[in-house]
């Protein structure tokens, strides 16, 4: 992975679930890489990303740009909904 992959990897207007990831490689760090102790992060993880994704399609659909929302507007709609729903 190269340097501009890795700084779009931590863009949070385009990544919205680095909290998510973040808390799931912590959590490996933590365990000694025992993935079966991290199974509940992998999948808060895995449901943001379905979550955001289908966000970007429904989007992308009804011709909104940017497909993936900002990170202003992602707050702006998770409070709108009474937090993260996944």
């Amino acid at each position: 992975m190269d340097k501009n992959e890795k700084k779009k990897l931590r863009n949070q207007d385009i990544n919205p679930c680095i909290e998510e990831s973040d808390a799931s490689r912590k959590c490996l760090d933590v365990y000694n890489y025992d993935k079966g102790k991290c199974s509940a992060y992998f999948l808060k993880y895995k449901n943001c990303r379905k979550y955001w994704h289908n966000v970007m399609v429904e989007r992308r659909r009804n011709g909104v740009r940017p497909d993936m929302p900002t990170a202003a507007e992602r707050q702006e709609m998770l409070a709108d909904v009474g937090g993260k729903p996944y």
